[in-house]
């Protein structure tokens, strides 16, 4: 659970496409926006300041490689850290790199609250470029135990929903999740910060 001050809060979410919510959600709000929207407005937090700096198509390294500009020049409260999905490609001999960069943004990250996700679920065709997800979910789990983050499990989320792997309903290609997809994505993020969850829109 995080732990909100009484004065005004800095939430940085760092992260890939799925972060930016680019292209997929047609209009529709990310999941970001929606994390913003239950803060600021639901939970009359009007001064906390969300910033997204996700960037379509970064790995962790990335974002390791711009820290100061992606995330330390706004000191954040919270840091949300949501990487793997373009990882994965590199399969078996990314991993230790992706853990290396994850572990050091972490510690470079040590006066902010951290929350670490999972990637989520890629539909089949979308695993067929990226078959070692599974095992970047994990890697992110373990840093999560390691360090004392707060862990969001997409992963197991979407497959608790759906265990075929196929999330159709809540993707708008095989592994961008549509404007659905992202609503559940940020209540599933608000439920595990113990922020509860989006109210009638």
């Amino acid at each position: 659970m995080v732990e909100l001050s009484d004065g005004a809060m800095t939430w940085v979410a760092a992260g890939d496409s799925i972060t930016r919510a680019a292209l997929h959600t047609h209009g529709a709000r990310g999941w970001v926006e929606h994390v913003q929207e239950r803060l600021s407005w639901q939970l009359g937090r009007l001064t906390d300041v969300v910033v997204n700096t996700g960037v379509s198509g970064w790995r962790a390294t990335d974002v390791l490689g711009a820290y100061d500009f992606v995330i330390g020049r706004f000191a954040p409260d919270v840091l949300s850290l949501s990487l793997g999905t373009n990882d994965a490609p590199a399969g078996p001999d990314g991993l230790g790199e992706f853990r290396d960069a994850m572990r050091e943004i972490v510690a470079r990250s040590a006066g902010a609250q951290i929350v670490l996700h999972t990637p989520l679920v890629a539909s089949h065709a979308g695993r067929a470029a990226r078959p070692e997800l599974p095992a970047y979910c994990q890697a992110v789990r373990e840093l999560a135990a390691e360090t004392g983050a707060l862990l969001v499990d997409h992963e197991a989320y979407w497959l608790a929903e759906f265990p075929d792997g196929e999330a159709i309903p809540w993707l708008d290609d095989p592994t961008h999740p549509n404007g659905v997809g992202h609503l559940h994505l940020a209540d599933h993020t608000l439920r595990t910060l113990g922020l509860g969850e989006l109210t009638a829109l």
